[in-house]
């Protein structure tokens, strides 16, 4: 008897567990292609993202989203998808995600949240939906779609388009790097983050973790360009480890009560290839928005810039209007450099004065500067003339006037935001306590975009070549808020606003002289597309530096180097530069000096712009395409190669202390010629191959033609 109802016990037990296995298993909805998979379970956890090609599935159960939603006496309240329960069902070729309500602390909020995860042919499409009718709530972020403990194969590196592009070798070790580190503002206790955001830190709405063979890429494809936060953080595994990578995309939505928000922006791809392959990903979608036009031709063949300070914001001088045909022409000529990008060229001098720019009377004022210009311009030089595209000075006549304050940022208390520039003098003082004050103009308010046609006219008036705005290529850490609602609300949509408004200048330029150009500090993809050059924030010769992602995914665009101020490491970040199609920033001292107060740099310079000349075609005016069309046998040289019409260059260098070989193989084309900086060796070439010898810093430069 016992054994019968131990049995039937057994049994009952056994289709118990069967039933609710066979529950769990209906539960998962699936969608497949011959690319992808993707599977959400009955509770709406990810349970697998995998490259089908590959078998690697990066995904391990965890929630697809956190939300955040603030009341008047408390911000940022967590909700966790843990306390919620979703509807999930699969419609064709998408899978559904509802809660019709979400609970918190045993409350129920209202509001409604809805997922939509569509599978595409080479990518997962995410989605989403949020409904607030919770009254005095706003829903302030929505961090969806993640990727938790997100299964990197060994050797998946990370890029991002932090700065122009970095590589990070070890994910999880950079983000531990930098994530405690002071001023301690994050909550560690909980989780480590590295923080990254488009576009006030990174150029691409996109990041990727790479293999030589595969890749994660998770980016937000979003047509209004508003601000997007890149989720790289860790959290802690079961022994309290911070050890558990989640990657995602966080959005912010401000969505009041009675009102409604959607995005269908995010985008996840499971890839085979190497990072050129994430790359393309990106710039399919660019294609559905890109308009950059071609630049001026001489913007094309510019190899080099002269950045100098004529006077700097404390008063001190360092060249006179009558330097800018003698010294400052005969050094840069020295140099093969014939383009003068000067800084502080006003009467009160860099940073004072903003948006004055009233030229020094005591050197002959407009008068005086034009004939200046007009000298410099003699035997075709060029000049690109500085203007800030965002600061006004607090002490202007713009700003006292209260133009100027109406135009400005005001944060979430109405108080104008405020920026310091503490350029030192000799002393300490002025640098540390006695600097500038700006306040930021809003690029939308008509005023202030009257100001950049304004500059726009000046530098066309002056004679000079090209209006550059300093630090329109970026999207700031504050903005401007909108208070007249229940909750102050900042503006999301920065970089759209600057790029809208370059549009608008370029535009403007072009019905007056379409060879007179316009440039910018900072890429970032959006606001590029309407400039001919930019001023780059970095030199990108550092260990993680990975210039290479913008250069690929945006050849088109003109960027320069940046960082070389003395007569440090002078060869191997020149060679840099060529290698990756960078113009010359001579920013000597920081703009204080010329070129030829470091005479290591001025010689070098010299016979690398020889180079630039003489195969311009290639270098300067080329399609730089990175590593494609060839290979090496050698993983210590560094290769880029150049395109144009049937011809292709290719730079080699390599900075190791020793003398290497390499095998080059350039597939359909025959060598034709080479030109060598440096005491490297060039061997005869066999079936589209040939042997390279070079010793460390040297520079070769090799032309092929296609056909065999």
């Amino acid at each position: 008897m016992i054994l019968k109802i131990f049995r039937y016990k057994f049994i009952v037990l056994l289709v118990f567990i069967t039933i609710v296995s066979f529950r769990g298993v209906c539960q998962v909805q699936i969608l497949k292609n011959q690319n992808i998979e993707i599977s959400i379970d009955g509770e709406g956890n990810l349970v697998s993202l995998k490259n089908l090609h590959t078998g690697q599935n990066y995904a391990s159960g965890k929630p697809l989203w956190r939300l955040y939603f603030d009341r008047k006496n408390r911000k940022e309240i967590e909700i966790l998808p843990t306390c919620n329960e979703p509807e999930v069902r699969k419609d064709e070729n998408e899978i559904l995600v509802n809660y019709d309500h979400l609970v918190i602390d045993n409350q129920m909020l209202h509001v409604e949240l809805s997922f939509s995860i569509i599978l595409e042919e080479n990518q997962v499409r995410f989605c989403s939906e949020i409904a607030n009718n919770e009254l005095h709530t706003i829903v302030r972020e929505l961090q969806y779609p993640l990727v938790g403990n997100c299964q990197l194969p060994a050797g998946h590196q990370l890029i991002t388009v932090f700065r122009g592009g970095q590589l990070y070798p070890d994910p999880k070790a950079q983000i531990l790097k930098v994530s405690n580190t002071p001023p301690y503002m994050a909550p560690s206790q909980y989780y480590r983050q590295l923080d990254l955001k488009y576009p006030e830190q990174v150029g691409s709405n996109c990041f990727v973790f790479a293999g030589k063979e595969q890749g994660l890429y998770i980016g937000s494809h979003d047509s209004t360009f508003q601000d997007t936060w890149h989720g790289l953080r860790l959290y802690p595994d079961k022994n309290g480890r911070f050890d558990e990578l989640e990657a995602g995309l966080y959005k912010y939505p401000n969505c009041m009560a009675g009102q409604t928000w959607e995005c269908d922006a995010n985008v996840v791809a499971p890839y085979s290839g190497d990072w050129h392959h994430a790359s393309k990903i990106y710039r399919n979608w660019a294609n559905t928005w890109w308009e950059h036009r071609e630049a001026p031709l001489w913007v094309q063949k510019m190899k080099s810039w002269q950045r100098i300070i004529l006077r700097h914001q404390y008063g001190e001088t360092f060249f006179r209007y009558s330097d800018m045909g003698g010294r400052i022409k005969d050094v840069g000529e020295s140099v093969g450099c014939d383009v003068v990008f000067p800084f502080g060229w006003w009467e009160s001098g860099m940073d004072n004065g903003n948006p004055g720019y009233e030229t020094d009377r005591a050197q002959g004022g407009d008068e005086g500067w034009g004939k200046a210009i007009s000298t410099y311009k003699k035997d075709g030089g060029k000049v690109l003339l500085y203007f800030n595209g965002k600061l006004i000075d607090r002490e202007s006549e713009y700003y006292k006037s209260g133009e100027g304050k109406e135009v400005c940022y005001k944060d979430n208390t109405g108080a104008e935001i405020n920026e310091w520039y503490k350029f030192k003098g000799m002393g300490t003082f002025t640098g540390y306590f006695n600097s500038r004050t700006f306040v930021v103009a809003d690029t939308r308010n008509p005023k202030w975009q009257k100001q950049l046609l304004d500059m726009a006219d000046k530098a066309l008036h002056f004679g000079a070549d090209a209006v550059f705005y300093d630090q329109l290529g970026r999207g700031e850490s504050t903005t401007n808020w909108d208070l007249n609602r229940e909750f102050p609300v900042p503006n999301t949509r920065i970089i759209a606003d600057k790029g809208n408004a370059l549009k608008l200048v370029h535009n403007y330029i072009d019905k007056k002289d379409k060879d007179f150009a316009i440039g910018i500090e900072w890429f970032t993809d959006f606001a590029s597309q309407y400039v001919d050059f930019i001023h780059n924030i970095y030199g990108a010769t550092g260990p993680t530096d990975f210039i290479d992602w913008t250069r690929y995914t945006f050849p088109e665009v003109i960027l320069s180097d940046r960082e070389i101020r003395d007569d440090t490491d002078i060869k191997r970040r020149v060679n840099h530069a060529v290698l990756k199609g960078l113009r010359n920033d001579i920013e000597i001292y920081r703009c204080r000096d010329l070129i030829d107060k470091t005479p290591v740099y001025q010689q070098y310079l010299a016979k690398i712009n020889e180079v630039k000349d003489k195969y311009c075609a290639l270098l300067l005016q080329g399609k730089y395409c990175d590593t494609e069309g060839f290979t090496l046998d050698n993983e210590v040289v560094e290769a880029r190669s150049f395109i144009q019409d049937d011809q292709m260059a290719i730079v080699l260098t390599q900075s190791t202390t020793g003398t290497v070989s390499v095998r080059l193989t350039v597939p359909g084309y025959r060598y034709v010629e080479s030109t060598i900086v440096g005491g490297a060796e060039v061997g005869s070439g066999v079936d589209n191959q040939q042997k390279i010898i070079l010793n460390s810093d040297d520079l070769v430069v090799m032309i092929f033609k296609k056909g065999n």
